[in-house]
């Protein structure tokens, strides 16, 4: 390790934690499970196979255009066990408590919560509250844990992609974390920049009933969609080339970033996946984005390339080359 005390980027979701988990995580931890490195942990029981994810939200400020620290935690819970090909099912909800929090708030969040939770279909059973001096906490921590069913016959896996397979994305990137910066910073925009939290499981389902040949999904959470890709040509050994103009990018968030000097690839997205498969298979993906209230601007942004040298290349709008890596600072931090 390049430090030894724990930096805001090492959360980032970029390269800080992926040497987080390499090096202090994996060594300690390591099984065949664990090692796939995947949105969630994949497991047979008898003849059934599940999927399993546990995630933690500190988001701040836990309400922000679009959403709360608690619909975020529904969401996020889902989309990881929804793009492993995974039924949601059941999920566990632990609260940190700051004292002093006010119980109206409270109400609020754990409403929305259950709101999601009836709305993705997957029912809250187990759960614990923990309450600290002030201080201690900065308002609310949410923890939780997710476990679905995989009915899917195909390996949706990073490890299944192959050279050619399209990448699809669902829509516009950079949203969630615009909003959160908006929300958090005050800046007096009139710009209208709403989180696009949501639940993917119902997309996802409609993807699957169309396609026997889907790769690999991954939701494109901290680190934003230049992460993601990052991450997986790394992981599967393979080059990933996208096209700028391709990309879907609200005109309200592109000018945040433009004002704030930041860059929609890395921005953090709550509602946002991308999809690989055979180039055969990506204009039934497409229609049925489209036809989904969470696909809309749904779009082919590239290919996964035939060499292997694990880079992402963005082809720009005026016709260079731009290698997309892993970020090495935290854009955004407590963005979920």
């Amino acid at each position: 390790m390049k430090y030894d005390k724990i930096l805001l980027e090492h959360g980032s979701g970029g390269l800080l934690s992926n040497e987080l988990v390499a090096n202090i995580f994996l060594p300690h931890f390591s099984n065949s499970f664990l090692e796939r490195l995947e949105d969630s942990a994949i497991l047979s029981i008898g003849n059934h196979k599940f999927c399993f994810t546990t995630d933690s939200y500190v988001v701040s400020p836990v309400f922000f255009p679009g959403g709360n620290i608690g619909s975020l935690a529904v969401h996020g819970t889902v989309n990881d066990l929804a793009v492993c090909g995974g039924k949601p099912l059941y999920m566990s909800a632990g609260y940190i408590l700051e004292e002093g929090f006010p119980f109206a708030a409270l109400t609020e969040i754990v409403q929305s919560m259950a709101d999601a939770a009836r709305g993705a279909g997957i029912k809250i059973v187990t759960g614990d509250t923990k309450v600290v001096s002030r201080g201690a906490v900065d308002g609310i921590f949410i923890n939780t844990s997710g476990i679905g069913i995989i009915e899917y016959e195909g390996d949706l896996s990073i490890k299944s992609i192959k050279p050619g397979d399209a990448v699809i994305l669902n829509g516009t990137i950079g949203d969630h974390g615009a909003a959160i910066m908006k929300a958090r910073e005050n800046l007096g925009l009139e710009a209208d920049i709403v989180s696009d939290s949501a639940p993917l499981n119902g997309l996802i389902a409609e993807i699957l009933k169309v396609s026997t040949d889907i790769h690999c999904m991954r939701d494109a959470t901290r680190g934003g969609l230049g992460a993601i890709l990052a991450e997986i040509a790394k992981s599967a050994n393979v080059d990933i080339n996208i096209n700028e103009q391709d990309i879907p990018i609200c005109e309200n968030v592109r000018g945040i970033c433009e004002i704030l000097g930041l860059d929609p690839l890395f921005l953090a997205n709550e509602g946002k996946m991308v999809v690989f498969c055979p180039p055969a298979e990506a204009s039934k993906v497409i229609t049925v984005m489209k036809g989904h209230e969470f696909g809309r601007n749904a779009a082919v942004i590239g290919n996964a390339g035939e060499s292997g040298q694990g880079r992402v290349v963005l082809k720009t709008s005026i016709g260079g080359e731009r290698i997309i890596d892993l970020p090495t600072g935290e854009l955004v931090p407590r963005i979920c």
